[in-house]
């Protein structure tokens, strides 16, 4: 679900829908968008085991992994980078350069 708004307004929202109210109307009442509320129902729905797809834990777990990937790969990217130089200036061991 987006972090826009809090899980407990979003609750309100959908509790207000669940009882029988238009989405419109309850948009309108709460100065927002009927498609945030439809998004809402829908991550709801998938939460609660009712239709399929990612639910919410799942989505933040998937989140943190890509986040981790990308800070692995930047420091992988800058460990390479860093040998690179290294090389540039210190020769490796068992090379048959002359010394100088």
């Amino acid at each position: 679900m987006p972090k826009g708004y809090p899980a407990e307004f979003r609750r309100r929202a959908l509790d207000l829908v669940r009882s029988g109210r238009q989405v419109a109307q309850v948009a309108a009442e709460l100065g927002i968008s009927a498609q945030a509320i439809y998004n809402w129902r829908k991550q709801d729905e998938i939460d609660r085991g009712e239709r399929s797809g990612l639910t919410s834990s799942d989505r933040e777990e998937l989140v943190a992994a890509r986040r981790r990937i990308a800070q692995l790969e930047a420091e992988l990217a800058a460990t390479r980078r860093a040998n690179e130089l290294l090389r540039e200036v210190v020769p490796p061991k068992g090379d048959s350069r002359p010394s100088q």
